[in-house]
């Protein structure tokens, strides 16, 4: 038996012609072709579809059978009814056998056709995805973000589009590698944006500076909001916005960060005046010796390791010349002395809530440390040092 695929006038096409005496189809039977040339009618072609898509398997077949295959989907992808080109869209999308030109056919297709292609098929290249960020439909730019892996020069494309529904996809998506670049046009240009903030924040590898940015464009719309909906005056909704932001900057610093990582963040922090003196004994009161002493080293331009043994001065003369070289305020030295000492001395115990046991350890410490009587301290300055103690254990 012969035959040939119908085209989407119905007329047999010459380029897909079937022996079905040779050895060719269990993909294609006899009955696939009758109905094709009985019926050639749209329920008939999107049917057929469907079959030799979902059977579609070159390991089976000869040299001759795969030419005619690849014929066949070329034929069908400019088919003239769409449910014929989604059929064949929806069944051919993860098989990595199907030609570049038909993959690229069907991705330009209307968006019912492209976007299950898109989001999955291996077929495309970078270039070829690039291309059609650029010059294709939002949908198609967020099918994009959503595919399980995608590429540094392909987010690239996509931060590019200004389409903040394809962006929120984008670094939602653990499969999607972002460089730092991309990240800081994201938080440039979407900081406005919940969706992207939102899926920001969700990121689990996201740089610890990346994260500072986008713990201070989220605070500065909760300043707003707490000023201008519940009538909060703007000294409290800073002294509270500060508190949530140096909470979350040491939060940040939970699952480790390298060194670069580190001093990128506590640059990005200075040039905004960020190393604030609450935010540095925050730092030692949950054990960060090391955030504290790089960011020492930054206010007081010495190097670190300089810094590293003023610290650790057992007579403690060159940390208090260090500390005031820092420009820190000399009412709080008491409480940073003793952080400093504990911190040094003790670290965490490894057992369960061990952070907090440290937290509550250091906060007996360094309160207990006043009065002083070898330190001139008021005692407005002593309530002043305790509430700030307070808001940093909060």
């Amino acid at each position: 038996m012969t035959g040939a695929i119908p085209d989407a006038a119905g007329q047999p096409n010459k380029r897909c012609q079937f022996d079905m005496t040779e050895k060719n189809t269990q993909w294609l039977s006899k009955d696939d072709v009758a109905r094709l040339l009985s019926d050639p009618s749209p329920e008939a072609r999107a049917a057929t579809t469907t079959t030799i898509a979902k059977s579609f398997d070159v390991s089976a077949f000869n040299d001759k059978e795969r030419r005619i295959a690849e014929d066949i989907f070329r034929l069908l992808s400019a088919d003239a009814e769409i449910r014929v080109r989604q059929a064949l869209s929806a069944h051919l999308k993860t098989n990595p056998d199907l030609p570049r030109d038909v993959a690229l056919t069907l991705a330009r297709d209307v968006e019912s056709v492209a976007l299950p292609l898109l989001k999955v098929s291996d077929v495309l290249t970078d270039e070829d995805l690039i291309a059609i960020v650029r010059g294709e439909s939002a949908a198609k730019q967020s099918a994009v973000a959503q595919r399980p892996q995608v590429s540094e020069q392909v987010s690239d494309a996509l931060v590019d589009t200004g389409n903040e529904e394809a962006v929120a996809r984008l670094v939602r998506n653990e499969g999607a590698r972002i460089s730092e670049t991309a990240y800081d046009r994201v938080v440039e240009n979407y900081s406005s944006s919940t969706a992207v903030t939102d899926s920001l924040t969700r990121r689990l590898d996201l740089p610890p500076a990346i994260s500072e940015r986008v713990v201070a464009a989220m605070s500065d719309r909760l300043h707003e909001y707490l000023i201008d909906k519940h009538d909060v005056s703007p000294d409290i909704a800073s002294n509270l916005i500060l508190q949530v932001r140096e909470r979350a900057i040491m939060s940040l610093l939970d699952n480790g960060s390298s060194d670069d990582e580190l001093d990128t963040l506590i640059a990005q922090l200075h040039r905004k005046n960020g190393l604030t003196p609450s935010l540095l004994l925050r730092a030692l009161c949950t054990g960060d010796l090391a955030f504290f002493e790089r960011s020492v080293a930054t206010l007081t331009g010495l190097p670190l390791q300089n810094v590293q043994l003023l610290i650790h001065d057992a007579g403690m003369l060159g940390l208090e010349s260090l500390y005031l070289r820092a420009k820190l305020p000399k009412t709080l030295y008491p409480a940073f002395r003793a952080a400093i000492v504990l911190a040094v001395e003790t670290d965490y115990d490894g057992g369960s809530n061990d952070r907090e046991r440290y937290v509550e350890k250091m906060l007996e410490r360094v309160l207990t440390r006043f009065p002083d009587p070898t330190m001139n301290i008021s005692s407005s300055d002593i309530e002043f040092l305790i509430t700030k103690l307070r808001q940093i254990a909060a």
